[in-house]
């Protein structure tokens, strides 16, 4: 029944109350989709949710399994975290990362969102005048929706115009205004899969130490950049982070992609021993205790949650040691995805479509778990609606924070000849539909 008439698609935005589906919630997308799914009794390409398509690491299973049967169900988790999962987050990043960070300074938290939510709220509140992070855009739009939530003042720019030594000016231009507190991106990027240079990574650190931001840096597809192989421990090539340039950083590393592991909830924040030890006298009004670490812990986490799933814990400190160790590629595991997206960008481009997000400095994108494409010029709400109607759910750039026409591809549940084949056909049906 594929192209959807645009009245089927109007009356499913309406019964759902979505006034504007590129404004949507990737959550709404999903909904969107479907119903649409019963209207057209046919399945849709869904390349709008970034689920693991990946079977979990079995290690972690084992060793959760293995816990709960000991009995860790019944006492609640030490909100720091246990002691294991501390230790193994500090050897994987000295590891992978070739980064000191104390184990005293890893935290597990139930998902990197909940890093990421419970930062913002302590972090809004650190020093006087400074209220404001700055978004590196695109970005994840669920953390946009965190600030919001937060009622934390946003500042942002679009990296498409500013890379390498046009980000230095504009960081620095932001950066003066001295409302900055934090900053936040992922790298790789969600959604564009560009991945920041050295040079740029080295610019981000120096200015951040210059102007007193405290650096998020979110690498929940660690590793997933298939150009170098990060997959060896102890021996480089290390992932690239700010780490390497400024003691101002906290980092947010998820077992959801990187171990497929996205149903039990499970990351860390780690940040520099600097950060979490340094004191603030807002600290000290508002939660009674100076030290941001201390802050973070028992003044944030401990009111989210009371800390994060026991065996979970359990389940994610095997998995790290088990890749430290060498028994555990996880980014040979991952780089399925990889081949996933130099097939599906194929299908794309042999379609009508660009990449819009296409080079790193003077090297192209490598391939991953997104993508972004865009087609000719039709605006970007418009190119996602029009693709429901052919069957391929998707989200638009502008909801990522983007300026730039065009959707977020999400590999993931590509997984089959099926899938692929349906998508191209659908693609060309699109294409010779909107070609004229």
């Amino acid at each position: 029944m594929f192209p959807i008439t645009h009245d089927i698609l109007s009356k499913v935005l309406g019964k759902l109350e979505i006034p504007d589906v590129a404004s949507a919630t990737i959550r709404q997308i999903v909904a969107v989709s479907n119903e649409l799914e019963k209207e057209a009794d046919e399945k849709f390409i869904h390349l709008e949710l970034g689920n693991p398509g990946l079977p979990p690491e079995t290690i972690g299973i084992e060793a959760e399994c293995e816990a709960l049967r000991k009995g860790v169900a019944k006492n609640y988790p030490d909100i720091s975290g246990i002691p294991q999962v501390k230790e193994a987050g500090s050897r994987f990043i000295k590891a992978f990362l070739d980064v000191d960070v104390p184990a005293s300074c890893v935290v597990p938290t139930t998902g990197s969102m909940q890093g990421s939510f419970s930062l913002m709220l302590l972090l809004k509140r650190r020093l006087p005048g400074k209220d404001t992070l700055l978004m590196l855009y695109p970005g994840f739009s669920a953390q946009r929706h965190q600030a919001k939530l937060l009622d934390m003042n946003i500042d942002s720019f679009d990296i498409y115009e500013y890379r390498g030594k046009k980000m230095e000016e504009k960081l620095e231009e932001k950066f003066k205004s001295g409302k900055i507190t934090a900053m936040i991106y992922s790298n790789p990027n969600n959604p564009a899969w560009t991945n920041l240079t050295d040079e740029e990574l080295e610019i981000i650190g120096r200015l951040a130490t210059k102007y007193d931001v405290i650096v998020l840096e979110d690498l929940a597809y660690l590793g997933m950049d298939f150009r170098k192989n990060y997959g060896i421990p102890y021996e480089a090539p290390y992932v690239p982070t700010v780490a390497k340039y400024t003691d101002n950083y906290i980092l947010l590393l998820s077992a959801s992609k990187i171990f497929s592991y996205a149903g039990q909830r499970i990351a860390m924040v780690a940040m520099s021993d600097k950060v979490y030890h340094r004191h603030y006298q807002s600290y000290a009004d508002f939660f009674e205790m100076p030290a941001l670490g201390d802050a973070f812990i028992y003044g944030v986490l401990y009111c989210c949650s009371s800390g994060t799933t026991h065996s979970a814990q359990y389940g994610f400190a095997a998995m790290l040691n088990a890749a430290v160790d060498g028994k555990l590629n996880f980014v040979d595991h991952c780089s399925e995805y990889g081949r996933r997206a130099g097939a599906v960008k194929k299908i794309f481009l042999d379609n009508g479509f660009n990449i819009v997000y296409s080079m790193d400095g003077d090297r192209e994108i490598g391939d991953g778990f997104f993508f972004t494409v865009g087609y000719k010029n039709m605006p970007s709400d418009k190119l996602q609606s029009e693709l429901m109607r052919y069957g391929v759910s998707s989200v638009s750039l502008p909801s990522t924070g983007s300026e730039q026409n065009g959707i977020r591809v999400t590999v993931s549940t590509i997984s089959d000849a099926e899938s692929f084949k349906i998508l191209n056909e659908r693609l060309q049906k699109f294409n010779a539909d909107f070609s004229k």
